[in-house]
């Protein structure tokens, strides 16, 4: 993983808008309709290739393939293991039950998306015996970045966590939550081994915060402590042949616009954060639930071998953050890590989640990355003393 040594990089969380015609046919292929997979894996191609190209003209350092090919950051899975049949009943979060107008605004605002509470759920024992998707996947990206004229700093690829799978697709076969977890673990342990031959893999993990308000809301914060520290463990079983240096954690909780007054406090996850087997932590800093809390990274300042790739823009909303407020937001993370080469900027989260359910337009998102980019030379002059 690429330090900031000359200069702040910039990078973002992974998933990234995709075209209506793609999202429509990953929609209706996760919903069990027959689709053209000939003209869904062109779709596909040009998608990651046009994404590609416009991170890098966006000037972003580290690039990825915007999870174009997958319906949702998660939920793709079902598509690829065996093991997933009917449908869970994820209950939705707590901000959506005590703010019912806000819930009907937002049904009102994504009439049509992919399965998130509505997923398959685990109906046998879990297996990943076909990595055939997630090669081609990695195929596409490796001839998106040969097209380019100069490379990228980077590349990374995402990958799902084993708790926010287990949280997401529900389990209905396993004797317990655990079991499934670790099962999940020793067979996600394939996708990642293989992302991680040939890019920075960055594991997906909104598990270790948001599911606080979401399948685990009615436990204690300590209940719940003790729930994450297990699905970290899990997932550093996972990760055990991978080099820490090659592996980036994103927690989130909850990439949607939304009150987020039951969110768990930064400062109460960071002791499990760091206990991940993992080179670099990417975590909300943009957004007005958490900007203030960078004050928990001074409290408890993050072990020396892992970088910060700290939230400067927000992924929910279409305001697009002056590059004085991104490069401020960038001085206050270095302050808080005491290491400028440790800091890489970022976006709070993805800018496509799911098919279908985009908050910010395409244009705009571009617009963000540039203003990311012009906000991080801004901070590179001031950390760097250049006139």
């Amino acid at each position: 993983m690429r330090r900031s040594e000359e200069r702040i990089l910039i990078t973002h969380v992974g998933s990234l808008p995709r075209h209506p015609a793609l999202a429509d046919r990953l929609i209706r292929e996760e919903a069990g309709e027959v689709v053209d997979r000939t003209e869904l894996h062109r779709l596909s191609e040009s998608a990651v290739r046009h994404v590609v190209e416009r991170q890098v003209a966006s000037g972003v350092d580290v690039i990825n393939d915007g999870e174009q090919p997958r319906v949702g950051f998660q939920t793709y899975v079902a598509q690829r293991m065996k093991g997933f049949g009917g449908e869970s009943k994820r209950p939705r979060p707590r901000d959506f039950a005590d703010f019912p107008v806000f819930a009907a605004w937002m049904a009102q605002r994504l009439p049509r998306r992919s399965k998130v509470s509505n997923a398959p759920q685990a109906i046998a024992d879990v297996a990943y015996d076909d990595l055939g998707a997630a090669e081609q996947e990695c195929r596409m990206f490796r001839a998106a970045l040969d097209g380019l004229g100069t490379p990228p700093a980077d590349a990374f690829m995402t990958a799902a966590s084993p708790g926010i799978i287990a949280t997401t697709l529900l389990n209905a076969h396993y004797d317990s939550h655990e079991a499934y977890v670790f099962a999940l673990a020793r067979q996600m342990r394939k996708e990642y081994e293989l992302v991680a031959r040939d890019f920075v893999l960055q594991i997906d993990a909104p598990d270790l915060a948001m599911e606080r308000t979401v399948l685990f809301r009615d436990m204690t914060a300590t209940e719940f402590l003790g729930i994450a520290e297990m699905h970290v463990a899990a997932l550093n079983e996972a990760l055990a042949a991978i080099p820490r240096d090659r592996i980036r954690l994103h927690c989130c909780w909850g990439n949607y616009e939304g009150p987020h007054i039951h969110d768990i406090p930064l400062a109460e996850i960071l002791p499990v954060l760091y206990q991940a087997h993992v080179g670099a932590l990417s975590l909300e800093f943009a957004n007005p639930r958490h900007q203030h809390e960078y004050a928990a990274l001074k409290r408890n300042p993050p072990p020396p071998e892992l970088l910060l790739l700290p939230g400067v823009v927000d992924s929910t909303t279409n305001y697009v953050e002056h590059p004085e407020v991104v490069a401020n937001r960038i001085c206050e993370a270095v302050d808080a890590v005491g290491d400028r080469s440790r800091i890489i900027a970022s976006s709070d989260c993805g800018f496509g989640t799911f098919a279908g359910s985009e908050l910010v337009a395409e244009d705009v998102v571009w617009e963000k990355l540039r203003s990311c980019r012009a906000g991080a030379d801004i901070a590179t002059r001031r950390l760097w003393g250049r006139a």
